[in-house]
């Protein structure tokens, strides 16, 4: 019996081998696309993790300097001879033909197991590594890239991509930081007596072991709405699914009566209907994690590149196959499919033995529920407006967000049901009364469509705006930002002195951009210095600021602090900021930052050289007719002997912010292109499966006079007047996407909110090709109608339908 019943499901599929196209490459889409995205963020993750394990990050409590963001070795040496079980680590930027790496000394004899890739019980000669010139280890990726280097690379798979380590006396050497360190790693095993840190290293401070590295708490924010992405591609491939499972339910209506009559039991039919669809989702889903590898490898390059440009962050740009990833994009697959049938298996096990035999029961039962989905949407705008008021944090924008999608999703074949209803009630004739009513027939069916190209069109017009809104707002930020005509650093403080007494007589005006690295408000900060001259008050640019702003600044009495600190700090003007060195400064001003990932200080050239003397004093920004750029650059490089390479004019460095930019939203961009074609497809495949029930309404209305190319016009005619609703009612859904990202999701992902602009000529291009999409989809089954047989017309007046 068991076996007899199955063979009898699946015949349909040998009989409907379209429809078996249609469910299987909707799920494998909508797998690939789901999991692509999570191959992208399990390997940005490992990248992490590498690094946090390699470097001791996250298990060790640290001491860092409470100014700066290094002090002197003695200190390491006072603590050691004091009991302090500690052990010393150098991080700086190492430029090796033209690329920079992260390059990272520590002591291989006193780090704790597992920092240094190679055990020194293991190592057969220790001194190579820290005696001149030494051992780098890297990453193969990293390796590779390293050829000229003196000191011998090592290849660790251990390591981070771009992170290079080194014994820390070697370090010192190449970063040139004689008996300098970044921190040191406090040892679990600490003896029982110590003398007390104030006493031994008072310039010293204790930071308590991180619950993650800081760039992943950076770029998490990133891989969410990667993550975010993906889940509505999911949920756009789940419909095309939805579809044809409940379609293919309604064409075996026979079947299912057939079997009921002979004496299957209910629970059997339910249990065979369930292990087919799983033998669908198991082939659906390999197919879809083959298609997701594809897709993560082609795109990873791109992610790679916008998580080093935004954040610094390092991660590999070559994907690696995972277990766990494979397990759960499988899993995935089995729980949209069981999902996207369960509503179709509950109306078999509840309706009566001879009701499935009702012709379109299905598509009636669907205009039925048109309460249910009003209801739902109401619940959803209720769950919105929650997230809004009580929530906070990232997770509560996109529940915000989500739910206001859904509900205008589930709010569209309402919508479109009233406006068909309406434009019945006025059409005139026969013909035009006709096609009204059997339009509102076929909504239930081409529905679940039409939400899918509603939420796509809504995510691309929301996210282009978005992107397009950033872009102008980049740009002029860059215009107003990058004023000096050259920007130029200098080899050492000595050489800057030098460069300073080159350019004054030859410049109009010589801005030190002096900073130091530290820690403000518990976050990775940078505190710049910036002179008092007419270029900061006239170009930046400040979101809000008190009276006198920049006098403040200038004398110390004030600071000026960026965005991104200020919404995560919740300070903004007249409220007090602590910075290093138990400095209590108000704040006199708040101004944008954009694609800075970190929390940023701005103060006076001055306070900064009497509080922190220690800063770096290599870079400058130099004022100059743009005519007479050119010339001074060539005296930089001829008179002076600076570098090529340490002089930068404002259009390279406005080209470069530019292209790490666009590389920023390739990912978006591609994975939205992506979502429109899965509605695209949904649409096809929705009017060929109709197509396939359609003849019992067609066949009489052929007979009482319109061609069969008449008819097929009305289809194509259909399809467009359906996907002309759907794109009108997407523009303001996805206007209200784009806010909601503007204002709410990019504030509690990158810490500043920017203004929203509005691009109509996109909306027409949009929608030019959205109704072409569906006129495509259509001109299939429209080209079927017009040449279907008459023969099989006039056979549905001779069925049982």
């Amino acid at each position: 019996m068991w076996v007899t019943g199955f063979w009898a499901l699946i015949s349909h599929w040998r009989r409907k081998p379209l429809q078996l196209l249609t469910l299987v490459t909707g799920l494998a889409l909508a797998t690939a696309l789901w999991s692509g995205v999570q191959a992208i963020n399990a390997q940005a993750r490992a990248s992490y993790d590498a690094a946090a394990r390699s470097l001791g990050e996250v298990q060790l409590p640290q001491l860092i300097a409470q100014q700066g963001d290094s002090f002197d070795q003695g200190l390491y040496i006072a603590l050691r001879r004091a009991g302090w079980q500690v052990s010393p680590v150098l991080e700086g930027r190492l430029d090796i033909a033209g690329q920079s790496y992260r390059l990272v000394g520590v002591d291989p004899l006193t780090a704790p197991e597992g920092m240094v890739p190679v055990a020194p019980a293991a190592a057969p000669d220790l001194t190579g590594f820290f005696t001149p010139p030494g051992q780098i280890f890297a990453a193969p990726e990293t390796a590779g890239k390293l050829n000229g280097l003196a000191t011998p690379v090592l290849v660790s798979d251990a390591l981070a991509p771009g992170l290079l380590l080194s014994d820390i006396g070697i370090a010192q050497t190449l970063l040139n930081q004689p008996n300098r360190l970044s921190r040191l790693l406090v040892l679990p095993d600490q003896p029982r007596v110590q003398a007390p840190l104030t006493d031994i290293a008072p310039t010293l401070q204790l930071r308590a072991p991180q619950s993650g590295s800081d760039i992943a708490a950076l770029t998490e924010s990133f891989l969410l709405n990667l993550t975010a992405f993906g889940l509505l591609s999911f949920a756009v491939g789940l419909f095309i699914v939805h579809g044809a499972i409940g379609l293919a339910f309604e064409q075996r209506r026979a079947v299912f009566r057939t079997l009921r009559a002979l004496g299957l039991p209910l629970h059997v039919l339910v249990t065979l209907i369930a292990l087919e669809l799983l033998a669908l989702a198991l082939l659906a889903g390999a197919i879809g994690m083959v298609l997701g590898y594809g897709i993560a490898a082609a795109l990873l390059p791109d992610v790679a590149a916008t998580l080093r440009g935004l954040y610094g962050a390092e991660v590999s740009g070559t994907l690696s196959l995972r277990a766990s990833w494979w397990g759960a994009g499988m899993a995935i697959a089995v729980l949209g499919t069981a999902v996207a049938a369960a509503g179709a298996i509950w109306r078999v096990i509840r309706l009566p033995l001879l009701t499935p035999a009702q012709p379109r029961a299905w598509a009636r039962a669907g205009e039925d529920r048109l309460w249910v989905l009003c209801a739902a949407a109401a619940a959803l705008c209720a769950l919105a407006l929650a997230a809004w008021l009580l929530g906070t944090g990232l997770i509560a924008a996109f529940v915000l967000l989500g739910a206001l999608l859904v509900a205008a999703a589930l709010m569209l074949p309402v919508l479109l049901h009233l406006l068909l209803g309406l434009a019945a009630g006025l059409a005139r004739g026969p013909l035009a009364q006709w096609f009204w009513a059997d339009t509102r027939q076929q909504l239930p069916g081409l529905s679940l469509a039409l939400m899918a190209l509603l939420l796509a069109l809504a995510a691309n017009i929301g996210v282009s705006t978005m992107v397009s809104s950033f872009r102008l707002t980049f740009t002029g930020w860059l215009d107003q930002r990058l004023v000096s005509e050259l920007y130029v650093t200098a080899g050492s403080d000595t050489q800057g002195s030098d460069l300073q007494a080159f350019l004054t007589p030859r410049a109009d005006a010589v801005l030190p951009i002096w900073h130091l690295r530290t820690r403000v408000a518990g976050l990775p900060a940078q505190i710049y210095g910036v002179a008092d001259h007419p270029t900061y008050r006239q170009n930046w640019p400040l979101l809000d600021a008190a009276p006198n702003a920049w006098d403040r600044v200038a004398s110390g009495s004030g600071v000026l602090i960026n965005e991104q600190l200020a919404r995560r700090q919740a300070l903004w003007v007249g409220d007090a900021i602590d910075l290093p060195g138990g400095w209590r400064a108000d704040i006199a001003g708040v101004y944008s930052d954009y694609g800075n990932p970190e929390a940023q200080v701005l103060i006076g050239i001055a306070p900064l050289l009497r509080r922190y003397p220690q800063v770096e004093k290599r870079q400058f920004g130099v004022r100059i007719a743009p005519d007479l750029a050119p010339g001074l650059a060539r005296a930089l490089r001829d008179d002076f002997g600076l570098p090529a390479d340490s002089i930068v004019d404002q259009a390279a460095i406005k080209a470069m912010s530019l292209q790490v930019f666009e590389r920023t939203f390739t990912v978006t961009a591609a994975l939205n292109v992506l979502t429109l074609s899965i509605a695209g497809f949904a649409i096809l495949t929705s009017l060929l499966t109709l197509a396939a029930i359609r003849q019992p309404q067609l066949a009489p209305v052929w007979v009482l006079g319109l061609t069969r190319r008449r008819l097929a016009m009305l289809e194509l005619a259909r399809a467009l007047m359906l996907a002309l609703l759907t794109v009108l009612a997407a523009i303001p859904v996805g206007l209200l996407l784009a806010w909601l990202l503007l204002a709410v999701v990019n504030v509690e992902a990158f810490g500043w909110r920017l203004p929203m602009y509005l691009f109509p000529w996109d909306w027409i291009r949009l929608s030019a090709l959205s109704l072409l999409a569906a006129v495509l989809a259509a001109l299939w089954p429209a080209r079927k109608l017009a040449s279907t047989p008459p023969a099989d017309l006039l056979k549905v007046f001779a069925n049982e339908r």
